[in-house]
């Protein structure tokens, strides 16, 4: 079902754009994290500067405040920017997991259409040389001779056929069984991420509400 509803075209002519539109996000992104940088060094030196001048308390407390919001920043922009791309690589290999599938799939049909047509052809091959035992003409013999041959080559083919869509469903599942495992470590991964970003809003609050005491 869902292999219907991505094989539509209209995703296809909407392809371009998505992927201009997450170019534009990840330049975007990447402008916003690094004027995080830069306010985080600058309220940093303001600080450092104004502490040791021995200002008011209020000047400081809102150097300090400007200096959290700009850490705010980092943080945001920083881990939207890595999620974002993890976002996208997630995608990237799901595709490829649903490419190798699709072709897995497909490899397995022509599997068994090869291994009935040798079963096909063998079991023709069995009746020629009944036929052949039951019939004593040199002439007919040399005919069913001739189509048995002729049966024999096809029948090797076929397994060479056989043995090499056999060689490429291998590799196909061997494909798959890498993809997995590039997910599931993505996966655990971004959890881990996930935690990570958790704990540092915890300490952002904690910040917050010490700079407004």
């Amino acid at each position: 079902r869902w292999q219907k509803i991505f094989m539509i075209p209209l995703w296809s002519k909407m392809a371009i754009f998505w992927n201009k539109m997450f170019l534009t996000i990840i330049v975007l992104l990447i402008v916003l994290f690094l004027d995080a940088v830069r306010e985080v060094r600058k309220y940093s030196a303001v600080q450092v500067s104004e502490k040791a001048a021995n200002v008011n308390s209020s000047a400081f407390d809102h150097i300090q405040m400007k200096l959290f919001r700009s850490q705010r920043n980092l943080y945001l922009s920083g881990f939207s920017l890595f999620l974002w791309l993890v976002l996208r690589r997630t995608v990237t290999l799901l595709t490829q997991l649903a490419k190798g599938m699709a072709s897995h799939a497909a490899l397995e049909a022509q599997v068994n259409d090869a291994t009935e047509a040798a079963k096909k052809y063998m079991a023709e091959n069995e009746k020629l040389q009944e036929a052949l035992t039951e019939k004593g003409s040199s002439k007919k013999k040399e005919s069913v001779e001739a189509a048995d041959e002729k049966l024999k080559k096809e029948v090797e083919r076929l397994k060479a056929e056989l043995q090499k869509t056999s060689d490429a469903l291998l590799k196909a599942n061997n494909e798959v069984t890498a993809v997995k495992r590039q997910s599931e470590g993505l996966k655990r991964d971004y959890e881990h991420l996930v935690r990570e970003y958790e704990q540092l809003q915890v300490g952002g609050t904690g910040c917050s509400e010490h700079t407004g005491l």
